[in-house]
C-alpha cells in the first residue's frame, strides 16, 4: 500500500490556508483528475479520491484541528484518518462535495486545472518525549532544542546572492511543469511532469547565495515549545505543524512528530482512561468497616467508607476520577478503580496469636458453605 501523503501537500496549500483557499485548491485538482476528463485512467481516479479525502478533513474545522495535532496517527478506530479515498465511490464523493463544482456533479464545461509553480516543503522531524502520569493527566508544554534546517540568514531564504534575484525558468517558462508528447498506437499522447531545471518552482537563481549555496536554508538550532494535550497515551504521535525543517527557497516548513512514551507510576496503573489503585486494607477495617483515604491523580485524597465484612477482591469505582479523554476524541474523564486486598501480617505477637486462636473456634470466622463455593468458583474461573 502506498504511503499516505500529507493532506496539505495533496491540495498544494500551506498550513495556514483559509477555507476558501482549500476549497479553491480542491476544485482545481478535482477538475484536473475528474473521471469525465480521464476516462478509464485509474491513476487519475486515485488522485481524484485522494484530493476528496484531503478536502473532507481540511474543510471541517474539528477534523482539521485533530489532523494538525495528531496527523494520521491519532487515537480512534483505524488509527485516526484514512480509508476514505478507497472506500468511497464516485457517487458518494459527488453527493458530498458536488456543490463546489457549482451544484453540478459532473465535469460539465469547467476549464482544465493546469498545475502552476510549486512551493517546496521542508522535511518532518521526529522527537520522543517521556511523560509522567501527572503530565498526561493535566497536559504539559515541553521545550526542546532542535537541530534543524533554518531559513538562510544571509539571503532570507531566497537562495540568491545579495543584489541578485531569481529569474523565470527558461525550460518551463515559469509554469513549473514540462509537457512530453509521444506517438502511440492511439495517437499523440501528452504527459506532464515537474520541470527538472527548477524543480517545479518556475524560477531559477542566476547568482547563488555563497552561504547556503542557493538552497535558501542553513543548519542551526531552535528552541521549540510543544504543547502536549492531556490524555495522550503510549504510542500516540502528536503532530506540530510548521515546526520542522525549513523549505528551500522560502518554502513551507515541515512538521515535528512527537512520539509519546509513558513513565511507570508507583501509585496507579493505567487502563485506557481509567486508573487502577490497589488498596491494601488492614484486617480490622475489613472486618469491622471504617473510613479509608484513596489518593487521586489530582494529588488530593478521597475519604471512602468501607462496609463491615469487606472481602478481598472487592472493587470500587469512583466515577470521573481517572484520566481525561484526548481533545476531540471522546468526552469527560475515565474512572478510578479501587481493587481491595486485605493485609495479613507474617509475624504475630503471643497475644495476637492467642486472640486469633479464639477466632478460629468461632463458626462465624470459618465461613458458610455459600461463601466457600463463591470463592472456589472465582479461583476456578481465574485458572480456566
Amino acid at each position: 500500500m502506498a504511503q499516505k501523503r500529507d493532506y496539505y501537500e495533496v491540495l498544494g496549500v500551506d498550513k495556514n490556508a483559509t477555507e476558501d483557499q482549500i476549497k479553491k485548491a480542491y476544485r482545481t485538482i478535482a477538475i484536473k483528475y475528474h473521471p469525465d476528463r480521464n476516462p478509464g485512467n485509474k491513476e487519475a481516479e486515485e488522485k481524484f479520491k485522494e484530493a476528496a479525502e484531503a478536502y473532507d478533513v481540511l474543510h471541517d474545522p474539528q477534523k482539521r484541528q485533530q489532523y494538525d495535532t495528531f496527523g494520521f496517527n491519532g487515537p480512534g478506530a483505524g488509527g485516526g484518518f484514512g480509508g476514505f479515498g478507497t472506500s468511497m465511490n464516485m457517487d458518494d464523493i459527488f453527493s458530498m462535495f458536488g456543490d463546489i463544482f457549482g451544484g453540478h456533479a459532473g465535469f460539465g464545461g469547467f476549464g482544465g486545472g493546469r498545475r502552476g509553480p510549486q512551493v517546496q516543503r521542508g522535511s518532518d522531524l521526529r522527537l520522543k518525549v517521556r511523560l509522567s502520569l501527572d503530565e498526561i493527566a493535566h497536559g504539559v508544554t515541553k521545550k526542546f532544542k532542535v537541530r534543524k534546517d533554518l531559513t538562510c540568514s544571509h539571503c532570507q531564504g531566497s537562495g540568491a546572492a545579495p543584489g541578485s534575484t531569481s529569474e523565470q525558468c527558461p525550460t518551463c517558462h515559469g509554469s513549473g511543469v514540462i509537457t512530453h508528447t509521444t506517438q502511440s498506437i492511439f495517437g499523440m499522447m501528452q504527459t506532464q511532469g515537474v520541470c527538472p531545471t527548477c524543480n517545479g518552482e518556475g524560477t531559477v537563481i542566476k547568482n547563488k547565495c555563497p552561504h547556503c549555496h542557493g538552497t535558501g536554508i542553513e543548519k542551526g538550532e531552535e528552541v521549540v515549545e510543544i504543547k502536549i494535550p492531556a490524555g495522550v497515551a503510549e504510542g500516540m504521535i502528536v503532530n506540530v505543524p510548521g515546526k520542522g525543517n525549513a523549505g528551500p527557497h522560502k518554502g513551507v516548513n515541515g512538521d515535528i512528530q512527537v512520539f509519546i512514551e509513558e513513565e511507570e507510576n508507583d501509585t496507579f496503573v493505567r487502563d485506557d482512561n481509567n486508573l487502577i489503585y490497589n488498596l491494601l486494607l488492614d484486617f480490622p477495617t475489613a472486618a469491622l468497616g471504617g473510613e479509608v483515604e484513596i489518593p487521586t491523580i489530582e494529588g488530593t485524597k478521597l475519604k471512602v467508607k468501607m462496609e463491615p465484612g469487606t472481602q478481598p477482591g472487592k472493587t470500587l469505582r469512583l466515577r470521573g476520577k481517572g484520566l481525561p479523554a484526548v481533545q476531540g476524541y471522546g468526552r469527560g474523564n475515565g474512572d478510578l478503580v479501587v481493587n481491595v486486598s486485605v493485609y495479613i501480617p507474617k509475624e504475630l505477637s503471643r497475644e495476637e496469636k492467642a486472640a486469633i486462636e479464639q477466632f478460629r473456634q468461632s463458626d462465624n470466622f470459618k465461613g458458610d458453605a455459600a461463601t466457600k463455593k463463591s470463592i472456589f468458583q472465582k479461583f476456578k474461573n481465574y485458572f480456566s
